[in-house]
């Protein structure tokens, strides 16, 4: 009986010796390493992610300022734009953005060739949970 006692002590998988103990610390590992990035991110809080920028005349040049924030506890990386026309610049910063910091992302919109009602979207990727996050302006552009 005492025998058995110091075998389980000593093991306290039982026969399950090896390979077994191995997977468990493995699962285990996995656990704790794998769940523990999901709270470590970088998160980008967009205060207004729509713009109106209401009737304008054909040929001007259109500037949406859109303030972008990390609400999380890694450093938030910009990494590039998504746009759709060749009408559409974005100004972004290329540092990093530390937790808690806010800066401004420029989209800037020129009507020369476009006129009458516009709405426009682009696409922010980075670092941040969740995807690229999407920016968004409209107006109507008379001739």
């Amino acid at each position: 009986m005492v025998d058995n006692l110091k075998r389980i002590l000593k093991n306290p998988f039982g026969n399950a010796a090896g390979i077994f103990c191995f997977r468990q610390n493995l699962i285990l590992f996995i656990f704790v390493f794998g769940f523990s990035n999901l709270f470590c991110q970088a998160k980008l809080q967009v205060i207004d992610s729509k713009k109106n920028f209401g009737f304008v005349k054909r040929g001007e040049l259109i500037k949406n300022e859109f303030e972008i924030k990390n609400i999380g506890n890694e450093p938030l990386i910009i990494k590039d734009v998504e746009i759709a026309c060749s009408c559409t610049t974005v100004d972004f910063p290329k540092q990093p953005i530390l937790p808690g910091q806010a800066t401004i992302v420029t989209v800037n919109f020129n009507t020369t060739t476009v006129y009458g009602r516009q709405d426009r979207e682009v696409y922010l990727n980075s670092n941040a949970l969740g995807g690229p996050t999407k920016l968004r302006y409209k107006g109507f552009v008379k001739k």
